[in-house]
């Protein structure tokens, strides 16, 4: 054998070694400590609203259009497992189950490799995490909001409109971002498309346990020095660019999205009371979110937190900032997910209000379209 097929035949042994290595190191972790990790997972909490909203329903099953992702059987039924039409859940489902093994290690499942999002984009070579994409997209879009707002002044209260609720942990479409359009994105703007993040660091599972859905704090120390533990993730962030015109380019990526959200939230606040003259307020943990300020302290008291409060003074420009505000509230891994993605549809969505109320715009930098890391 001469001696550039023997090293060649080296290479290929250490390729295969480091395969079958890597295989095994994989299946080395115990079935117990799996299964601890899923049991201690919001997947596996059965006193979960995500769970039990229906529990005392008449009759109590789990609707068609919330079974896919609320239960084992809807899913299932979305796979084509229980022998239906696959693509579709086909019927309503019964209340008691959690997200099972069974629901992601399904051969249909392991066969995926799209997925359709509300604004109907489909995203193709997904791979593993799609099923991940499939429950974590949210229930509307840029889509659905042009369509509600079509025809409509914007500053007019329109009996026609409510509150758009994007749902809640919404972390694939803000990593997709412009490609499925899940914050609501302004005409003749350009966004950030899918966050990239970094090599071996690119989608869910990467950085997201598969079972626990913990994030190892290691896994992100190698580039953000910072980082020690799990509370330093917060202040990670990789460009100096003062987003929200501050002066302080030292706090975390985390924290110029915030001060902009916090700018967005008075914002709001001033356009209902100065335009609308209506105030508003917000409850983040409050279905349907945004009250009636019956009292006009800004402030969401204890009093005006309920479903008979609900806010009802709706126009268009009030219904697309209110959906970004709260869009942002229900991904609470904005930073990391997608952060150009969210200053950009923040600037916009500030400089929309702009137009009416007193927003200071001046010190605000709006990353560049092709942005893709923050």
């Amino acid at each position: 054998m001469n001696r550039k097929n023997l090293l060649l035949l080296i290479a290929v042994l250490i390729i295969v070694i480091a395969v079958v290595v890597a295989y095994y190191e994989v299946r080395a972790e115990p079935v117990e400590a799996i299964s601890a990790g899923w049991a201690g997972s919001g997947h596996a909490d059965q006193m979960s609203e995500s769970f039990v909203h229906w529990d005392e329903d008449d009759p109590p099953v789990i609707p068609v259009e919330c079974a896919k992702c609320h239960s084992t059987f809807g899913y299932l039924d979305f796979l084509g497992a229980d022998g239906s039409a696959a693509g579709t859940v086909n019927s309503e489902a019964n209340i008691g189950t959690v997200i099972y093994c069974n629901v992601c290690h399904d051969d249909a499942a392991h066969a995926m490799d799209s997925v359709v999002f509300p604004s109907g984009d489909t995203v193709t070579g997904v791979g593993p995490e799609a099923s991940c994409l499939q429950c974590h997209q949210g229930r509307q879009s840029t889509v659905s909001v042009d369509q509600a707002l079509e025809g409509l002044p914007d500053d007019a209260v329109s009996e026609e409109l409510g509150f758009i609720n994007v749902h809640y942990y919404v972390a694939a479409a803000t990593k997709l971002g412009s490609q499925t359009r899940g914050a609501y994105q302004y005409p003749g703007q350009s966004y950030a498309g899918f966050f990239e993040h970094a090599p071996g660091l690119e989608n869910c599972h990467q950085c997201h346990d598969a079972h626990s859905l913990q994030i190892d704090a290691d896994a992100c120390s190698p580039c953000h020095l910072n980082v020690v533990d799990y509370a330093d993730l917060f202040d990670i962030r990789s460009h100096k660019a003062d987003y929200d015109g501050d002066g302080d380019v030292t706090e975390g990526v985390r924290g110029e999205i915030d001060a902009l959200q916090n700018m967005l939230y008075a914002g709001i606040q001033d356009y209902a009371a100065s335009v609308i003259d209506a105030p508003i307020v917000y409850s983040a943990q409050s279905f349907p979110y945004y009250m009636n300020d019956t009292n006009g302290n800004g402030e969401a008291d204890d009093d005006e937190i309920n479903f008979g409060n609900r806010y009802a003074s709706w126009t268009p420009r009030l219904v697309r900032t209110a959906y970004n505000y709260h869009y942002v509230q229900k991904d609470p891994g904005t930073f990391a997910h997608n952060p150009a993605y969210v200053v950009q549809f923040l600037y916009d969505t500030l400089s929309d209000l702009s137009q009416v109320v007193p927003v200071d715009m001046a010190g605000l930098v709006r990353p560049a379209a092709s942005a893709n890391n923050n």
